[in-house]
């Protein structure tokens, strides 16, 4: 039997943020994300604005966007256990991911959406 030799890895000095590997999800994948808001307030309608940038920014061509007004349809949000608003749920690809807030950090979302990998 021969013996596998180890291979002897050397650590690279990390950056702040680098681009995830999708595995669960090719480079022509549809991401689906869903908004849920309460009316037109103003921290839904920044949330929106906000992961529409992100989106147009870091996803372009490959995404759709439902929002789902829970005034108008309260029954949805057990669904998704919503349990604050506004929340983002990241249906596509794989693994199911949900944001809560208004989506203001940048970072923050990009890492929960798993767009870039934090270090």
């Amino acid at each position: 039997m021969k013996k596998k030799a180890a291979l002897k890895r050397t650590k690279k000095p990390a950056a702040k943020t680098k681009p995830a590997k999708r595995s669960s999800a090719g480079a022509s994948d549809v991401w689906n994300l869903r908004l849920y808001i309460a009316g037109q307030t103003p921290k839904s309608l920044t949330a929106f604005a906000n992961l529409k940038k992100l989106c147009e920014e870091h996803l372009k061509g490959k995404y759709t966007i439902d929002v789902i007004d829970l005034l108008q349809n309260p029954q949805l949000a057990k669904g998704d256990q919503i349990l604050a608003i506004p929340t983002l749920v990241r249906k596509l690809p794989v693994p199911i991911r949900k944001i809560i807030g208004d989506l203001s950090n940048t970072e923050r979302v990009l890492v929960g959406l798993d767009l870039i990998v934090s270090t």
